[in-house]
């Protein structure tokens, strides 16, 4: 049972920080963030601050972020995914991953330096 909720922990943990990293670039692009998401599924927890809803979900395997305008199908706005330069784009896609790498570099140190 503790190796099962170590490794929900480590993953959910994972999985917060590669979405943190969509979701804080998106905001400094000036894009509009309507969802938040840790986990799939039906919402477990949920809290609406400014124009973002931040929830947990049941399914603990992934997350998301609900961007306004992520298709040019979705009404768009100046603040939608869609109208933003390429540039602002690749950076908000990319850097789930880059995050990871950061986390992945901390933990390293962190680690060694204990």
């Amino acid at each position: 049972m503790t190796t099962a909720l170590a490794t929900i922990f480590v993953f959910g943990l994972i999985v917060f920080i590669h979405e943190l990293g969509h979701f804080i670039t998106a905001k400094m692009s000036g894009m509009q963030v309507d969802e938040f998401a840790i986990g799939f599924g039906p919402a477990i927890f949920k809290v609406q601050k400014g124009e973002t809803l931040y929830s947990i979900r049941i399914i603990p395997l992934g997350g998301f972020n609900r961007i306004a305008g992520m298709t040019p199908d979705e009404p768009l706005n100046e603040r939608s995914f869609y109208t933003k330069p390429a540039w602002k784009k690749f950076i908000v896609i990319s850097a789930g991953a880059v995050f990871n790498f950061l986390l992945a570099i901390v933990l390293f140190f962190g680690l060694n330096a204990t």
